[in-house]
């Protein structure tokens, strides 16, 4: 009997208990299931998708969807004012659209954790000099529109992938410095700090493994959220064509390309801007699970 009673008070692993708080939101496994799918078919888009993402079928030039009367099984989403499959062009676009929403926030997370930690590392007058100017940089940063810096950025580097990388990154970085910089305060003032100070932990130590691990929490959330931000405005980018290139396959290239066709053949504007939106959603809706998982306080009763 002591050893059943014993056995049955164990608390759950701490993956079962997230698991268990992150599938009270229904909305939130509905995302995190579209969101898999999504990113299944973005990894294996080579082998699933019918043709490939630039080739042209110059006998079915904006050839209607299936559904449409006219349509052919031959492309099921129909064909672009080139002749490409849209299908195939959408599933390639998904693997362009998640590598820069992964790109951006892993090198946002990386980037505002090191500059977010700086600000609060160092004591004295040198401290609070790298204090004052990494948050003055982040404040000149967010007191410009997100989309107009970004335009700037990449007009300055010339249009393409690359760059479209590193403008969403320099419009994102704020929001994981500032967010880490308010966290790391709130923590260096707990009593468990001041007790590793004593101890005579060494500085960068006490950064990295003491204060570090009990602000990732709210940095996670951001990150999750984050991708969904970086996919938009990569996609304004490419609508605006300052973008990835064509022909590469992007959401928001493929919105451009077919924006003088939008009375004619709607289905050519409609099927990119539904695919950016069900992203975002997924996403969304899958970080607002990850974030009532995270936050004992936001968790359903």
């Amino acid at each position: 009997m002591t050893t059943l009673s014993t056995t049955a008070a164990q608390p759950p692993s701490p993956l079962r208990a997230f698991w268990s708080a992150f599938s009270e939101n229904r909305g939130a496994v509905a995302g995190l299931a579209v969101l898999v799918f999504i990113t299944l078919l973005a990894l294996l888009a080579d082998w699933v998708a019918p043709y490939s993402p630039n080739e042209q079928f110059r006998d079915a030039v904006r050839a209607v969807p299936a559904w449409v009367e006219g349509g052919s099984s031959r492309f099921w989403l129909g064909t672009d004012s080139l002749g490409r499959d849209m299908l195939s062009r959408l599933i390639h676009g998904a693997r362009v659209s998640l590598f820069i929403g992964t790109a951006v926030m892993g090198v946002s997370f990386v980037v505002g954790v090191l500059l977010g930690l700086a600000c609060v590392a160092f004591p004295g007058r040198w401290g609070q000099a790298i204090d004052v100017a990494i948050t003055r940089v982040m404040d000149l940063i967010m007191a410009v529109p997100g989309l107009v810096l970004a335009i700037l950025v990449v007009a300055v580097l010339g249009p393409s992938l690359t760059n479209t990388i590193v403008a969403v990154t320099i419009v994102c970085l704020p929001r994981y410095v500032r967010l880490l910089r308010a966290s790391a305060q709130a923590e260096l003032a707990k009593d468990y700090v001041t007790a590793a100070q004593v101890a005579g932990v060494q500085r960068l130590r006490l950064m990295f493994r003491t204060v570090l691990p009990n602000c990732l929490a709210p940095l996670i959330v951001q990150a999750a959220l984050g991708v969904s931000d970086a996919i938009l405005e990569a996609a304004a980018l490419g609508f605006l064509g300052l973008g990835a290139q064509p022909p590469t396959a992007e959401w928001g290239t493929m919105l451009a390309d077919a924006r003088e066709f939008i009375r004619s053949e709607p289905w050519l504007v409609t099927l990119p801007g539904l695919a950016i939106l069900i992203t975002v959603v997924a996403i969304n809706l899958a970080g607002d699970g990850l974030r009532d998982a995270l936050d004992p306080k936001m968790r359903r009763s």
